[in-house]
């Protein structure tokens, strides 16, 4: 997992206020899609998805201002990620298209767990339905 961390810390580092925004403005779509996801070997991933999405959102709307930009740089580069066509493993190879993914998101999920959890008590949110220990 360690080197799934240091892959999103450098991709996250590439998420500018720009990036932030252009991201804000897919996020209806995004949601859609990450909606969309129904693969049993992740049965997680959408919820943790729309978790994330729901961070970025309320980050860039002013919801909340009590997320460290590394924090939202990281799951907007797992929104990003996820939504890639070519990624790593395609989501069309069966049994594992989602494995990457999934991989990243446990990572944001992982590295900014006391941030996440503060968010998700803030906002009413179960965060152990998203996190690794539902």
């Amino acid at each position: 997992m360690a080197e799934i961390a240091k892959f999103v810390h450098r991709n996250a580092a590439t998420i500018t206020p720009k990036v932030l925004k252009g991201i804000h403005k897919k996020l209806p779509f995004l949601k859609l899609k990450f909606a969309d996801i129904n693969d049993h070997n992740y049965p997680h991933l959408s919820d943790q998805l729309e978790f994330l999405a729901d961070l970025v959102e309320d980050v860039a709307e002013g919801i909340d201002e009590e997320i460290p930009y590394t924090t939202v740089a990281a799951a907007a580069f797992a929104l990003i990620y996820a939504h890639r066509e070519m990624d790593l493993i395609p989501d069309s190879v069966p049994e594992y298209g989602h494995a990457d993914d999934s991989a990243v998101v446990r990572a944001v999920l992982i590295e900014n767990e006391k941030v996440l959890a503060a968010y998700a008590a803030r906002h009413s949110l179960n965060f152990d339905r998203v996190s690794l220990k539902p």
